[in-house]
Order: structure tokens, then C-alpha cells, then sequence
């Protein structure tokens, strides 16, 4: 796969970053400000913006961190609805232990 996303994970860095972009300019606060809460290049901020996918993660965090928004990140695989229904079919076909003689 190399460095190129998926089409559908592009889309979702996208959305992302124009939600990020949209939480800066709900709080009238310029590129500039955000780069220097977040230690970082307002070239960085735009592409956080953009949903690069060459940003790394930590960056990522430091921007959330910046718009005070960083506890958003928890959310994330936090219901992880499709694991718990494996772990459940897994649950309901699990056998007893044998008994000990």
C-alpha cells in the first residue's frame, strides 16, 4: 500500500481536517494563533486542515490541543461495536473446560 491511503480513508482525512478547520474559525482564531498553541509551522496547521495524510498523529493532537478540543481523540474505536459482536459470538459458542479428574 505504501504511503498512498485508501480513496475512502483520503475522504475521511478530508472531512476531518475542514471539521478542524471549521472549530478554528468558530472560534475566530487565526492560522497563525493555532501554529503557535500547537508548536508548530502554519504550513502544518493548513495541512492538518487539509487532512493530509502525511501529518503524523502527534500533530494532529497538538492542533485538538490547541482548539481545546483534544478529548474529542478519546472517542475514537471507544464503542468498537463490531469487536464486541465478535467477542459475543465467541462468548455464546465457548465450550466448558473439561472436568478434572
Amino acid at each position: 500500500m505504501g504511503n498512498k491511503l485508501p480513496r475512502k480513508l483520503e475522504e475521511k482525512m478530508q472531512i476531518v481536517g475542514e471539521q478542524i478547520k471549521l472549530a478554528r474559525l468558530r472560534r475566530n482564531l487565526s492560522i497563525v494563533q493555532i501554529a503557535e498553541r500547537a508548536m508548530v509551522s502554519v504550513l502544518t496547521v493548513s495541512r492538518v486542515e487539509k487532512g493530509l495524510p502525511t501529518v503524523a498523529i502527534g500533530i494532529f493532537l497538538r492542533v485538538l490541543y490547541a482548539l481545546q478540543l483534544d478529548d474529542d481523540f478519546l472517542g475514537l474505536a471507544k464503542d468498537d461495536l463490531m469487536g464486541k459482536a465478535l467477542q459475543d459470538m465467541g462468548l455464546k459458542t465457548r465450550k466448558r473446560a473439561a472436568k478434572k479428574e
